[in-house]
């Protein structure tokens, strides 16, 4: 089995600048603080990414910056999604894929397809993608919920090697576990649920907070992988309280947030996010102290 993508993948945030135009000294920043921080591999362009609001030629400048600013070669996800079959097709013409080592593809918005309409969906991108292909099921954002039924079915194809399953339910979870094909990986993208979800036969998470604290949160799914749970259920109650601050005010707000207290790059967002407000970022620093993350990023 192909382990690069086993431990921890960071879903990159895009550092911007006061007029919103993307900071590029802040992007590297961002990326030797994770690649020193032990992660395993880069998701870029994901949600926590900002990928709405990040136009294509935006895109393609980050990913060439993170070709050319990779210190330690990780492997790079990149996302590549949306919900006109025909244009996430036809736009992969347009991307350079040297150096990428998978794409990430969220289910299909808004549209709300059945079964069927799920299956030739991501028949149709992993047969014309040049790179594996990584499905990522997040109801809550999409408004569908790929069953274990469909995603077993798509773990089928050649082209097709794991799931981002971010339903938040275990029951799931196990179902795609139990009928899957060996090699097939299912990655946590839920952060608190990666631990749980190593115990019954997950490969890591794509996260979010190892943005922030990359190394202590490594560590923790390293440990579970290896199976030493005592230790990361220990490390995981470090971060219990503060993951619901990343998303009381939407995804990247808060980790944003969090980035900027720890003196990495500013927490502007673009719209129609907005900056934390100042009742968050101070419950963020009081759970921070609280918690002894402050000490956490500093070791």
């Amino acid at each position: 089995m192909d382990t690069k993508f086993h431990g921890v993948g960071v879903a990159i945030v895009t550092p911007f600048n006061a007029d919103h135009s993307i900071d590029f000294d802040g992007f590297g920043r961002v990326i030797r603080h994770i690649s020193d921080g032990g992660v395993r591999y880069v998701v870029l362009q994901g949600t926590t990414g900002e990928s709405p609001t990040v136009t294509k030629k935006e895109k393609a400048q980050l990913l060439q910056y993170l070709k050319e600013n990779n210190p330690k070669k990780l492997p790079i996800v990149y996302g590549v999604g949306g919900n006109v079959t025909a244009d996430v097709v036809a736009g992969m013409k347009d991307i350079d894929f040297e150096g990428v080592d998978a794409i990430l593809s969220v289910c299909p918005y808004y549209n709300k397809p059945g079964k069927r309409g799920v299956i030739e969906h991501f028949t149709r991108i992993a047969d014309a993608c040049p790179v594996p292909v990584i499905l990522y099921n997040i109801p809550f954002r999409t408004g569908i919920n790929m069953s274990a039924e469909t995603i077993v079915e798509l773990a089928q194809h050649p082209n097709i090697i794991g799931v981002k399953e971010a339903s938040c339910v275990i029951e799931q979870c196990m179902e795609i576990v139990r009928d899957k094909p060996n090699d097939f990986l299912l990655i946590s993208g839920d952060d608190v649920q990666g631990v749980p979800i190593i115990s019954i036969g997950g490969v890591g998470v794509m996260s979010v907070i190892a943005n922030a604290f990359p190394a202590r949160f490594s560590a923790m799914i390293d440990a579970a992988l290896q199976g030493d749970f005592a230790f990361a259920q220990k490390e995981l109650g470090h971060f219990l309280r503060i993951d619901p601050l990343l998303y009381e005010e939407g995804n990247p707000v808060g980790v944003k947030n969090l980035m900027e207290i720890l003196g990495l790059i500013s927490a502007e967002v673009r719209l129609p996010l907005m900056k934390a407000s100042d009742d968050l970022s101070e419950r963020q620093r009081a759970v921070l102290q609280r918690d002894g993350l402050l000490e956490l990023v500093t070791q």
